[in-house]
């Protein structure tokens, strides 16, 4: 399996990446990627390797025990091999295309935001296959209630007052049939403006997008900073030249419907699909 055996679930935070059909490349400039800016803004992993040096009397009192030897041996090369992923871990996203990133120790938000400044300001493309990638600070399961519950404290550092914002709401389901775009649109943005009425819709250029991913029975969260500005955290865009790069309004339906921009087409699906409508 693509993640090892282990699947995205509520709980989780990383890196959510779509890409066009090849996802196991993606996964390999993935880790490229965040490996490179993950080691800049955090330096290189510590590893540690104490629990693999047992004791003097550990080894004495294992001798004649073969099979606790080969337990302990097993424990010490899992335990190594979970040190060696902690950072960075990709798990089984549930939907084509989408490869998620699992993270440890680190801000998904603050590293995917460090990755899309420089190459927007450098204009250096650095990857083929990745096309979006979007931090996911926090998820839960993809029930209206589940996630009434959890927006309510997960907005707060953006939008409880006394801190306030402009905001969007983006949302994209995948392998899920049971949630109501409209529903989720409506009930988030309620929750937004019950933390502070001074928070306020913008679908120009807001100061805040709030990203929902959906992928079959889990939610995946984030609140990101320009969103127009990086051209939807999409990396093979905004690498393009400044010429290129006026302000672009976010897509309505309508806007979308309506453009005449050549985009790959597992992207151009993904964005009609996307709705910055709040309801």
């Amino acid at each position: 399996p693509r993640g090892g055996g282990r699947q995205l679930e509520a709980g989780m935070r990383g890196i959510l990446i779509t890409c066009n059909m090849n996802e196991r490349k993606c996964v390999g400039e993935a880790y490229s990627l965040l490996g490179e800016y993950g080691d800049l803004l955090y330096g290189p992993e510590q590893f540690s390797d104490h629990e693999e040096q047992p004791s003097g009397s550990e080894r004495e009192e294992d001798e004649d025990d073969v099979e606790a030897a080969l337990k302990k041996e097993v424990g010490q090369i899992r335990a190594s091999t979970e040190q060696k992923l902690r950072r960075f871990q990709s798990v089984e996203s549930g939907a084509n295309n989408v490869v998620f990133i699992r993270t440890r120790g680190i801000e998904p938000e603050n590293l995917v935001h460090h990755i899309l400044k420089d190459m927007h300001a450098t204009k250096k493309k650095k990857t083929r296959v990745i096309l979006r990638m979007l931090p996911i600070s926090g998820t839960c399961k993809a029930f209206m209630e589940d996630m009434k519950k959890y927006t309510e404290t997960f907005f707060e550092p953006w939008f409880k007052a006394p801190n306030k914002g402009t905001f969007q709401i983006v949302y994209k389901a995948r392998n899920n049939s049971h949630m109501s775009r409209e529903e989720v649109i409506k009930e988030l943005a309620g929750i937004v403006g019950s933390l502070n009425p001074e928070n306020k819709v913008d679908l120009n250029n807001p100061q805040y997008t709030v990203v929902v991913e959906i992928i079959k029975n889990v939610c995946c969260l984030s609140v990101v900073k320009d969103y127009v500005l990086f051209r939807k955290y999409n990396l093979q865009e905004v690498v393009k030249s400044n010429k290129e790069d006026t302000q672009q309004n976010p897509p309505s339906v309508t806007g979308e419907q309506n453009s005449k921009v050549e985009k790959p087409e597992t992207e151009e699906k993904e964005k009609k699909e996307e709705s910055t409508n709040q309801g």
